[in-house]
C-alpha cells in the first residue's frame, strides 16, 4: 500500500462522496476510483458499499481507516522530525478569532502535542483579510471563516455557527426572540474598507448594499454599536459585552469556521495542522 493511495482512500471515507473527495484532492474522480479499487483488490475486501443514495463504508473500510490515519500521522511525523533536526521545522499560521472560542485553544494544544520541536508563528489577522495572509503569502495556513475567494486555496469546513444581529442592550429589537434583515433594513451597519473580499464583505452585511463606519477589528464592531447605535452579525455562542445584546437571525446562512491553505502544499506540517484542526474542532 503506497502512502498516497492511503489519503485518497481516507479523503473517500471522510467525504463519503467520490466527487467530493476528488475535488478535495485536486483531482478528477475517474483516476480516485480507480486507485480506490485498486487498493481493494490489493486487501481483498470492499471498502464501501456504493449506492445511488451515495458511499458507506464496509467494516473492513472502517477498520482500514483507523489504521491509514494512523500510517500517515507515523509518517508526517518522521518528515517532521527530520525537518526539525535539520533546522527547517517552522509554520506559520494566520488567524482570525475572537479569544473566547476554545477551538483555536483545542488546536493549539494539539499541535504542540503532536509536534513539540516545531516552531509555530501566528499571524493574528483583523477583519478586512479573511484568509489571514494565507493569499499574500505570509502564512502557510489560516484558520478562518467563509465565505471568500477560494481561487487557488484549498478549504475545509470544520464548523458551521448560526448568527444573530449585534445590537445596543436598550434597542427596542433587542428584546426579540428573533429578527429578519428585513428588521434591519433602516438601519446603519459597520461596514469593511474598500477593497476587502467581495463575497466576505457581502456576506456580513447580509447580502445588501449597506452604509456605515468602517471598521477593522472586532473591538471596533462593538464600539460603533454602543456608541452609534449601529448593527453587524456576529456568530452566536458567546455571551455579548455588557450594553450589547446579540438576537438571532433567522433568515441568515451560518457562517462557517474553515481552515485554508494554498492548492498543491504537500507541507507535512499544513497537512497534520488541518488535520489536527478536524479533530479539534469535531471535539
Amino acid at each position: 500500500m503506497e502512502l498516497r493511495t492511503l489519503r485518497y482512500f481516507v479523503a473517500v471515507a471522510e467525504e463519503l462522496h467520490f466527487g467530493r473527495a476528488a475535488a478535495r484532492l485536486h483531482m478528477s474522480q475517474p483516476p480516485l476510483s480507480r486507485a480506490v479499487k485498486a487498493l481493494e483488490r490489493d486487501l481483498g475486501a470492499a471498502l464501501f458499499v456504493r449506492s445511488p443514495a451515495g458511499v458507506a463504508l464496509t467494516p473492513a473500510g472502517t477498520a482500514l481507516l483507523e489504521e491509514a490515519r494512523a500510517l500517515l500521522d507515523r509518517a508526517d511525523r518522521a518528515r517532521v522530525r527530520v525537518a526539525a533536526a535539520a533546522g527547517t521545522a517552522t509554520i506559520a499560521v494566520g488567524i482570525l478569532s475572537d479569544g473566547t472560542d476554545p477551538g483555536p485553544l483545542r488546536l493549539a494544544a494539539a499541535y504542540r502535542s503532536r509536534h513539540p520541536d516545531v516552531q509555530v508563528r501566528v499571524r493574528d489577522a483583523d477583519l478586512t483579510d479573511p484568509t489571514c495572509g494565507l493569499r499574500a503569502g505570509l502564512v502557510d495556513v489560516a484558520l478562518t471563516r467563509a465565505p471568500f475567494d477560494e481561487t487557488g486555496l484549498t478549504v475545509r469546513r470544520l464548523r458551521s455557527d448560526p448568527v444573530g444581529a449585534v445590537l445596543r442592550a436598550d434597542d427596542p429589537l433587542a428584546a426579540r426572540d428573533q429578527l429578519k434583515l428585513s428588521d434591519l433594513a433602516d438601519r446603519q451597519w459597520f461596514q469593511f474598507p474598500e477593497g476587502t473580499d467581495p463575497a466576505w464583505r457581502a456576506y456580513w452585511n447580509g447580502g445588501e448594499p449597506r452604509e456605515g463606519p468602517v471598521v477593522r477589528v472586532v473591538q471596533e464592531c462593538q464600539q460603533v454599536v454602543l456608541w452609534n447605535g449601529t448593527v453587524g452579525i456576529s456568530p452566536l455562542g458567546h455571551e455579548p459585552p455588557e450594553g450589547l445584546a446579540l438576537v438571532p437571525l433567522a433568515d441568515m446562512e451560518p457562517s462557517h469556521v474553515v481552515v485554508a491553505w494554498k492548492d498543491g502544499d504537500a507541507n507535512p506540517l499544513v497537512r497534520s495542522f488541518v488535520e489536527a484542526a478536524a479533530t479539534a474542532y469535531r471535539a
